[in-house]
């Protein structure tokens, strides 16, 4: 079954499907998102997308119906399907006029130099890349240069990932621009979460674009390949290549291969999805948290914290009761075992769901929390490792697939949560690990509201139940790989890498 089709059964199967028709009533795209918000001054609207093809219509609908202004921040945009048909919706918001700002961080970048400066030479149209020390202009001599004289610089990322339309609506969450964060690889899917949000928190999202637009750490593409001296590349693209990548990114999208047309019906049907989403939404208070350009000052060698930490870490000192964890990554610093520690002390139930060894897409992580994992059980944590086999997320396909053929594909946790007392819940991109709590920016809404909190809980919960996961402290989940991977990590826990983790 080719992905458009599959994608076409997700949608029927969620109820978002091209036989919807929009109400008579609707006068516009974002008419409900309007209505929703002067019906509710000074709150904030939360609706969590657990499901990846509703947060995948949900962007697209959003670039389709953005009439004002569109500001993207992602740690990875990749050059897959789901990438380039991003790039090409992005291109026809700017092409009706709307402003388009994206910023995106350097290190995971993958876009050809060309197609990146033919899209940043639109005149509504503005791409700033985050700290470009290793890819965007940077020619292979000065990456070595710079990973060998500048070392925690290279380090520091902004692991961000934020969509604001026309300054009403937003979207964060651990999802990243890549089919793999959609369920739209065959091989390697990532189970994840974003949040939608609505009205008052929506405006910390654009100040926090803001603060890092105007940051001297982004900097221009044009400028990144101006050639001048010998640190950067020079790279030119003439009026009638960049008309030719226009029109080449259009064509892609306009192929069925590639964006199937039952799809672009069921695009210009979510206005009803989303007007039973915005009915749906809990109305509540929200913090959204973020770090500033650059996380520190950067004097205490690859530590110094971070404005998430420190919030993050009162949240969980707020516990009274339990603390429920999904983190793709668990690597504790000292602080942070010595935080948690002090919260298991007191009685406070704390489970954790992280990866196993089995469906880690990161060894030298999985190195760091093995070195803990005993210290973290003998505390009284009970930690449950994902499975690459997750029964909840194998069903799901298969419902969806059900003519998918060969090897099933391997299902890794991505997504960053923590619940606290069933009351208060985060949902961001902060991962348990010191590159998260020292080096990388990130962000992440703290929602006050305990029927959220109760719903992220259940779908934890759920994939911490046998079948989705392995007891740590009971099922040795070690021993479901082959030798040579724990190999691999034995000797990763020889080396000092905690501080990078």
């Amino acid at each position: 079954m080719s992905v458009q089709r599959w994608l076409v059964t997700c949608l029927l199967f969620l109820g978002l499907g091209p036989t919807w028709a929009a109400p008579a009533a609707y006068t516009g795209p974002m008419a409900i998102v309007d209505a929703q918000v002067q019906a509710h001054p000074g709150r904030t609207g939360v609706y969590v997308l657990e499901a990846p093809v509703e947060a995948l219509l949900g962007r697209a609908w959003l670039a389709d119906s953005a009439r004002e202004s569109i500001e993207v921040q992602y740690f990875i945009w990749s050059t897959d399907n789901i990438g380039i048909l991003a790039a090409e919706a992005l291109l026809r918001a700017a092409e009706r006029g709307v402003r388009v700002r994206v910023i995106v961080d350097d290190l995971m970048i993958d876009a050809p130099d060309k197609s990146l400066l033919a899209l940043a030479r639109h005149p509504n149209v503005d791409i700033r890349i985050y700290n470009p020390l290793t890819s965007v202009g940077v020619p292979l001599m000065t990456r070595v240069i710079n990973a060998v004289t500048r070392f925690r610089a290279v380090n520091q990322r902004m692991h961000d990932k934020t969509l604001v339309v026309d300054g009403k609506v937003a979207i964060t969450g651990g999802r990243n621009m890549a089919a793999e964060y959609f369920d739209y690889n065959h091989r390697y899917n990532f189970r994840d979460r974003d949040v939608v949000l609505l009205g008052e928190a929506v405006k910390s999202v654009q100040q926090n674009f803001e603060r890092f637009w105007s940051s001297e750490l982004s900097v221009p593409v044009e400028s990144l390949y101006s050639g001048l001296g010998l640190m950067m590349k020079n790279v030119q693209v003439t009026d009638d290549e960049i008309r030719q990548i226009y029109r080449d990114l259009h064509a892609y999208a306009r192929s069925p291969e590639n964006f199937a047309p039952e799809v672009r019906s069921a695009i210009d049907a979510t206005p009803v999805s989303f007007a039973r989403i915005a009915t749906a939404m809990v109305w509540c208070e929200v913090e959204f948290i973020s770090d500033m350009p650059g996380k520190n000052d950067g004097r205490f060698g690859l530590g110094g914290g971070g404005s998430t930490s420190a919030a993050l870490a009162r949240l969980v000192e707020s516990a009274q009761h339990s603390v429920v964890i999904q983190s793709p990554y668990l690597v504790f610093s000292d602080a942070a075992m010595a935080l948690f520690q002090r919260v298991a002390a007191r009685g406070v139930e704390v489970r954790i769901n992280t990866n196993s060894l089995a469906s880690t897409d990161n060894l030298p992580a999985f190195s760091g929390y093995r070195n803990q994992r005993e210290r973290m059980l003998a505390m009284g944590l009970k930690v449950y490792e994902y499975r690459p086999d997750a029964e909840v997320q194998r069903l799901q396909m298969q419902q969806r697939i059900p003519a998918l053929t060969g090897d099933p594909p391997i299902f890794s946790l991505h997504a960053k949560s923590i619940v606290v007392d069933a009351k208060v819940v985060y949902i961001g991109t902060f991962n348990l690990d010191p590159r998260s709590e020292n080096l990388n920016t990130e962000v992440g809404a703290v929602i006050h509201d305990p029927s959220v909190a109760r719903a992220v809980q259940a779908q934890i919960e759920r994939d911490m139940a046998a079948g989705n996961s392995w007891n740590a402290a009971t099922d040795d989940p070690d021993r479901h790989v082959a030798v040579i991977k724990r190999a691999k990590v034995r000797f990763l826990q020889l080396l000092p890498l905690r501080p990078l983790l």
